[in-house]
């Protein structure tokens, strides 16, 4: 079960495409949670698990952590400590990561729900989707706590259920009483609060939260189709979008949001590529005993299509994940929706 379980990426596309929508990602945690009780948890899995824990002061040190990415000795040396492959660059820590900024008092509240990896790792995300909801006059309302508000996701694919609840359980106690969407930028992330968080806490209290959650796209397109979006776009002649779903806006059905969001943009045409996970899956991809399956996965169509598309062109991928193994395995950096629509808006 162990060695059947491994292979397990949690895209969760099983309980899309299954029949019966049987939920092998979910299965796997429940796995992981009474294995890792019994045997431990290996030092990779609990190097992703706790980021949420340690991650202010990590990027405090960004430059000394961020040279085991160009110095090949220290990332052969951390692939024997932690089992994370030599052969993949790590995801840059920023000591510039992204700080809560004052509300400017406009029109509708809306949550914004920056996760740990928009907050240490790519700040620019969470600053872009913050200047776009602005630039539509909402009011933007953020976490101001000492240690950020998370998810859990990263402690629930390691099966530390315990450790998850704690999470939400602060989660929960945050956002208690409000009653503004809370919009998320990284698809794991903000699709825990509509998958996973009313299954593990088991709390009457998680309802409201998992049904005003949304992601970025979601809101806007939402909004949009009840004409109440503002959005002030230029037009900068034609150009094309390729654009790889996250497997987890794919088996919650998210992905026409996704697409309606680029949309608004004008002049811009939308092509979807057609595959299944990236293969990195989280952590997945950045173990060295997974680094060749991921690869695998991800030269079946994503990387083909990827190199194919015009120079010119845009490659989007809202997950964190999918954007590494993009750049990994194509050269071609990927793009949030929240950047593209940014780049777009009129200057003011």
């Amino acid at each position: 079960m162990k060695e059947t379980m491994d292979l397990c990426v949690g895209c969760k596309a099983c309980r899309r495409e299954c029949p019966t929508g049987v939920d092998m990602a979910r299965m796997k945690i429940e796995f992981l949670h009474h294995w890792n009780a019994r045997h431990g948890v290996p030092a990779a899995e609990r190097l992703t698990a706790y980021l949420p824990r340690y991650a202010r002061l990590a990027s405090r040190l960004a430059p000394l952590i961020n040279l085991r990415n160009s110095v090949r000795a220290l990332a052969v040396l951390g692939e024997k400590l932690t089992g994370l492959s030599a052969r993949r660059k790590l995801p840059a820590w920023r000591r510039d990561f992204y700080r809560p900024a004052p509300a400017k008092k406009a029109g509708k509240e809306v949550l914004l729900f920056v996760d740990c990896f928009s907050r240490y790792f790519e700040p620019e995300n969470a600053r872009a989707a913050r200047a776009v909801l602005e630039a539509g006059g909402y009011t933007v309302l953020e976490d101001t706590s000492s240690r950020p508000l998370c998810c859990g996701r990263t402690f629930l694919s390691a099966g530390l259920v315990d450790q998850a609840r704690e999470e939400m359980s602060r989660l929960l106690a945050a956002v208690e009483g409000r009653d503004a969407p809370i919009v998320g930028i990284e698809p794991s992330c903000l699709l825990t609060l509509r998958d996973e968080l009313g299954v593990v806490m088991k709390d009457d209290r998680t309802k409201p939260v998992t049904d005003r959650s949304v992601l970025f796209e979601e809101f806007l397109a939402g909004e949009a189709r009840r004409g109440e979006l503002r959005l002030p776009l230029r037009k900068d002649g034609k150009q094309q979008a390729y654009l790889h779903g996250h497997c987890h806006q794919k088996a919650l059905g998210t992905m026409p949001d996704v697409v309606a969001a680029l949309q608004l943009v004008p002049g811009l045409s939308v092509k979807t590529i057609e595959s299944s996970c990236c293969g990195m899956a989280g952590a997945f991809g950045y173990e060295k005993d997974h680094y060749d399956v991921s690869m695998r996965m991800a030269e079946r169509s994503l990387l083909p299509a990827v190199r194919g598309a015009p120079a010119d062109a845009l490659i989007v991928a809202d997950g964190t994940s999918c954007r590494h193994q993009i750049e990994d395995g194509a050269g071609r950096r990927a793009l949030h929706v929240a950047r593209v629509l940014q780049s777009a808006l009129e200057a003011r």
